[in-house]
């Protein structure tokens, strides 16, 4: 392999399992004008260690391989590629004031993918040079990130090296403003709220994930704090064992789906459960936890619960679920609430829990042991409200606009 900076080219790293420092893996090459084809290193070829980025989408083989059908690049990569928020930031970066409210598409992915930040989810980062690898990497006090946060939201020019800071957090999936941080020992994504939000969505989501955790799901540990008299979520990475230690190799629901982004909508979580009997660790304890967070997003109200919101850990060989993660109530629109995917074949998707547990055999739950599950579910739920509630500083008008709405709607018990 040889560096390249004309663009049109970008070097793919990755931190191998239990490695703490990156290997180029292969090259990621444009294909005609909407197509990211990649090849692997010979180098990485004859590693005793190389393991696939993914299989089946880049199995471990020489020569060149073109995306799967219907899609514009393998998946793994583009779960590494920034999201709407993150493209945000890169246009108005790499465009000016000019980009607000453009479309993000006016940018190439191999754009994105080597202007934003090092430090994003899994296990892989881009480079320009296949023997060199220089992190993009900025840091600042989360008091400075969430000024830089605000001043953007405002429009205004933002100086450097906040800027940077906020630019290189950009990496990291999801609509909503965030930044990564370390803090010690500790290495954190930090949610903040944004000027459009109409309803307190950081502390929704602070309860929400605390009560599932008291209902016995894994989710990331999160906790809520105060900055500069803003709220701000931080929540802990699971795909990293340490700030400078070993990456966690990550994938998207999406992407174990063979979906592409604009298709996300035909996924489903019986699908997903298909995926889980034949290429998961621990068959059926991952697939009692799935039903468990299905139910549990539809006794608070999550229903941006899409393929994007789901994911697992790759080894090389194996998935393993990942702790669940952005669990947030939404603003409800209508009377009759749908999840995000189907539940059942037969296309059932919507928020109630008698549908799931008629569905729980997808799950290789008996209906007894789905009924069970709801059950503790919602005893759990309203014995630690007011406890949940208190720690995430819900006032007495945010907690009676969540509870019975969100939280424990009525209509989810509708038989």
């Amino acid at each position: 392999m040889t560096s390249d900076t004309s663009g049109d080219q970008a070097f793919v790293w990755v931190w191998l399992p239990g490695h703490i420092e990156p290997v180029v893996a292969g090259r990621l090459w444009q294909w005609g004008t909407s197509l990211l084809g990649f090849n692997y290193g010979r180098s990485y070829l004859e590693r005793d260690d190389a393991v696939p980025l993914y299989l089946p989408e880049l199995p471990l083989q020489r020569g060149n391989q073109l995306p799967p059908d219907g899609m514009d690049v393998a998946g793994c990569i583009r779960d590494a590629a920034p999201d709407a928020w993150g493209q945000r930031i890169l246009l108005r970066r790499l465009a000016g004031r000019a980009a607000d409210g453009g479309d993000p598409a006016q940018l190439p992915l191999l754009t994105y993918l080597l202007a934003s930040g090092s430090d994003r989810v899994g296990a892989l980062d881009f480079q320009q040079s296949a023997t060199e690898y220089a992190p993009r990497e900025q840091r600042g006090t989360l008091e400075r990130l969430l000024s830089a946060k605000e001043r953007f939201e405002a429009g205004e020019r933002q100086p450097t090296p906040v800027d940077d800071a906020l630019l290189l957090g950009s990496s990291i999936g999801g609509a909503r403003p965030k930044a990564t941080l370390i803090d010690g020992d500790r290495s954190l994504i930090a949610k903040f709220s944004s000027t459009t939000d109409t309803y307190p969505v950081v502390k929704a989501e602070a309860v929400a994930m605390d009560l599932a955790r008291r209902a016995g799901l894994s989710v990331a540990d999160t906790e809520l704090v105060e900055v500069m008299g803003r709220d701000v979520l931080l929540a802990d990475r699971f795909d990293r064992e340490a700030p400078r230690g070993p990456r966690r190799m990550f994938v998207s629901a999406l992407t174990i789906l063979e979906l592409h982004e604009d298709a996300g909508r035909y996924a489903t979580y019986f699908d997903l459960a298909d995926q889980i009997r034949f290429r998961f660790t621990d068959r059926a304890g991952t697939l009692r936890e799935l039903f468990a967070r299905i139910t549990f997003s539809i006794l608070v109200g999550n229903t941006d619960d899409h393929a994007r919101n789901h994911a697992a850990f790759w080894d090389g060989e194996m998935l393993t679920l990942t702790p669940a993660y952005d669990v947030c109530p939404q603003l409800r629109s209508g009377g009759e609430p749908a999840q995000a995917m189907a539940i059942r074949r037969d296309g059932f998707r919507m928020a109630q829990l008698s549908g799931c547990v008629a569905g729980a055999r997808e799950y290789e739950l008996t209906e007894r042991e789905a009924r069970d599950i709801v059950d503790a579910q919602v005893e759990t739920i309203r014995a630690c409200w007011t406890d949940a509630a208190d720690r995430a500083r819900l006032t007495m008008a945010e907690r009676d606009a969540l509870w019975g709405r969100q939280i424990l709607n009525p209509y989810a018990f509708h038989e």
